[in-house]
């Protein structure tokens, strides 16, 4: 079913009750294949459930039991906004404490919610729902959705109607079962409920910025906007480049030196985990590129594009402009060129008047040329932005949706290019592990440094 359908026949007002929903429902979902589709759900939820609550049972008993000589009660109760906008009770464990969701089984056996689905709601978030909302009361809230899966692995950038809006439209069985699949490593590698996301970071001695994707773009467009005073610098880190900063003093100092470096990759959630942290988002500047373009094209602010092969910053150029018809490119060229030719390169991008400069020459490389170069380079923002034109150009294929969910983007990475990326996967991620936890077993370092 189309969106434009599926809003004409759900777009009605909060005040149409259950009843009225569920009529809009089956008007909009009519068709043998839509009817087996759902029954073929809820077979699914009906005999997980009851296989989860059944082989979990001493558990639960344990759990129950803990609950009730600590709390003086079993179970508490959260009501919610479910399908055809009927209220549910949802259950958990009374207390705080590990399986405190379990009891949330139960509400899937009785059919008010289902193992992928959209977030139940509260009552007064279901009378904000939007009129053209309305379609996530046709389906059953879940355990798991799209949105919260992306928000474990730090990449839920978008708002949660928007992320799991496909959801709504094209919730199939073989889609549910790949939720439900997806959430379970990212759950492990991800974000831990409860545990605090503090502004800033400290790997190794590298200050990172904690922050969201939305405030991160915010940041660049206001300081692309200003041509008074000394330009910003801003790095991107994964654990490669952790890894190199370890054993690098020059790269460690310019990381120390930048305004801002932001958090790039799910080693970076990994490793807040083992410091007992939280991160906020995975700020990585492939995702970022695109939003800040979208940005820039509305703004009227301009970019130059320095790095990678021939060739490679002019098709990822031509391609955001295709894709975000007015941003203005100020030039692009590739980063093969002589020592005596830099000059001649710092004068173009300065006379280009771009609003931020990106360099994707590789880590440590165009950290060190962007600090060396800092005197003379005049473009209000400037970054490192290592292979972000080859995803552009299309020279790299970047991973699949899926596969960014679940926090495997390296692996991705790996396959295309094993020969160069082996060590840095295979063999950095450990090494950075080892480290981090090296890290968390001395005393608390203190505070990071506040930065702009």
């Amino acid at each position: 079913m189309s969106s434009s359908r599926a809003d004409a026949t759900l777009a009605s007002p909060i005040t149409h009750g259950p009843r009225r929903l569920r009529a809009t429902w089956v008007r909009s979902f009519v068709g043998v294949g839509r009817v087996l589709a759902d029954l073929g759900r809820r077979a699914v939820d009906l005999g997980g459930a009851f296989v989860l609550l059944l082989s979990a049972s001493p558990l639960l008993l344990l759990r129950g039991a803990m609950a009730l000589a600590r709390e003086g009660r079993v179970l508490e109760r959260e009501r919610r906004i479910g399908r055809f906008r009927e209220p549910f009770w949802q259950l958990s464990f009374a207390g705080p404490g590990p399986g405190k969701r379990l009891p949330v089984l139960a509400n899937v056996l009785r059919g008010d919610m289902s193992f992928a689905g959209p977030r139940p709601l509260r009552d007064e978030e279901a009378r904000a729902v939007p009129p053209d909302g309305m379609v996530r009361f046709a389906v059953r809230p879940g355990l798991v959705s799209r949105h919260a899966l992306r928000k474990q692995t730090g990449i839920a950038y978008d708002a949660e109607a928007s992320a799991d809006r496909d959801h709504y439209y094209d919730q199939t069985l073989r889609g549910d079962l790949g939720l439900v699949a997806r959430s379970i490593p990212a759950t492990i590698l991800g974000n831990r409920e409860g545990r605090a996301a503090p502004p800033f970071l400290d790997f190794f001695g590298v200050t990172i910025v904690n922050t969201s994707m939305d405030e991160a773009i915010d940041w660049i467009q206001e300081r692309a906007a200003s041509f008074d005073g000394p330009p910003s610098r801003l790095a991107f880190v994964n654990p490669d480049c952790l890894n190199v900063a370890y054993t690098n003093d020059e790269y460690r100092d310019v990381l120390k030196d930048v305004d801002r470096v932001l958090p790039d990759g799910i080693g970076i959630h990994v490793g807040c985990r083992l410091l007992g942290t939280s991160l906020e988002a995975n700020v990585n500047g492939t995702d970022l590129f695109p939003r800040l373009c979208e940005r820039f094209a509305a703004t009227g602010q301009s970019i130059y594009l320095l790095g990678a092969r021939p060739g490679i910053a002019e098709a990822a150029a031509e391609a955001m402009q295709t894709s975000y018809p007015g941003l203005a490119i100020a030039g692009a060229r590739d980063g093969y060129f002589t020592a005596a030719e830099e000059s001649s390169i710092i004068d173009e991008i300065n006379a280009s008047g771009a609003s931020a400069l990106l360099v994707g020459f590789g880590v440590p490389r165009q950290e060190l040329w962007l600090a060396r170069n800092r005197e003379r380079l005049e473009t209000p923002v400037q970054m490192g932005v290592g292979g972000l034109f080859d995803f552009y150009s299309g020279r790299i294929p970047r991973a699949p949706q899926w596969l960014r969910e679940l926090g495997m983007e390296w692996s991705w990475r790996l396959a295309q290019e094993p020969g160069r990326m082996w060590r840095r996967y295979l063999v950095g991620n450990w090494v950075f592990l080892y480290r981090v936890w090296k890290q968390s077993r001395r005393a608390p370092a203190p505070p990071a440094r506040e930065t702009a």
